[in-house]
């Protein structure tokens, strides 16, 4: 007796869940918002422009711009997006930026007009793609904030406290190191030599720079969170370390070298070494902490 078993059909495979649409934007479209942005803001682009192309201090102004792109750029090969357009929120808040402008061209207060910029881009974003979009370009629009000069009340309000503390810590590394160095308000006096530590020593542009270049890194580098804190915490001591150094230095070639012309260069090859130096101690920085700080999801990979 023979039993013939019929094989059954397969059965039918489940279709694959849908992948989660990713958010891709015309190039036209790109091209004409960024041109009706550039357009809209050109007059505050040209006064920023013309402060980094004339203080040294602002210079980085030109690269945050490709910064941020380049920030884009990782959050569009991310992976898929699922967007969620909010156009009435994105209108709201155009409409807002509206009076952020008439308030900012009443007032003169190219701050404000820079701020309504951030606005309208996020305004932009939330139109387009909702808040997961934003989530993955905020990062970008926040870090074009470091583009913008620091007004004038704030830099004489900051400024002086600044001012003070790196006259009273370079007059201390001076007799350190062995000078006769005597502080006198904001004078630092070496025998004959009258050090004035003016409002362009005061080191806050240059921390303006090197918060730029800490939160650039803070924004590439695979840490914990713990390690990126401390790195945003160490923007202010660094930058007053290496601005103390360079008024140090500064006294030190006032007292070494009587040849003006020696001096004049040595002073202006101090401060341009100041974002070197910055920048080293930022290395230093992230050495120590990936040495004294354990990743607990690479510890657990090793075990």
């Amino acid at each position: 007796m023979s039993i013939r078993v019929t094989p059954r059909a397969p059965a039918s495979a489940p279709y694959p869940p849908a992948a989660a649409p990713g958010f891709r934007l015309v190039p036209w479209q790109l091209a004409a918002l960024a041109g009706l942005l550039g357009w809209a803001y050109f007059p505050m682009l040209r006064v920023f422009a013309d402060k980094w192309v004339n203080d040294p201090q602002y210079s980085h102004g030109f690269l945050v711009p490709f910064f941020s792109a380049y920030l884009v750029w990782r959050a569009w090969k991310s992976g898929p997006l699922a967007a969620a357009p909010l156009p009435v929120l994105g209108c709201s808040l155009l409409a807002g930026v509206l009076l952020m402008r008439a308030a900012a061209g009443s007032l003169l207060f190219h701050q404000l007009d820079a701020a309504s910029f951030l606005v309208s881009l996020a305004a932009v974003v939330l139109a387009g793609g909702g808040v997961p979009l934003l989530r993955r370009t905020g990062p970008a629009i926040l870090f074009l904030a470091f583009m913008v000069p620091l007004p004038y009340e704030l830099e004489r309000n900051v400024g002086q406290p600044l001012k003070t503390a790196a006259t009273v810590s370079s007059t201390f590394l001076l007799q350190t190191l062995g000078q006769p160095a005597i502080q006198d308000g904001n004078l630092i006096l070496i025998d004959e030599v009258r050090l004035g530590v003016v409002d362009a020593c005061s080191g806050l542009k240059m921390m303006v720079t090197f918060a730029a270049f800490s939160v650039g890194a803070v924004l590439l580098v695979r840490r914990t969170r713990f390690e990126k804190l401390m790195v945003l915490l160490g923007i202010v001591p660094v930058a007053i370390v290496a601005n103390v150094l360079r008024i140090t230095a500064t006294g030190l070639c006032h007292v070494w070298f009587s040849d003006r012309a020696a001096v004049d260069f040595l002073h202006d090859l101090n401060g341009w070494l100041m974002m070197p130096v910055g920048l080293g101690l930022l290395a230093l920085e992230l050495w120590c902490l990936k040495k004294l700080v354990v990743d607990p999801v690479g510890s657990q990979a090793h075990g």
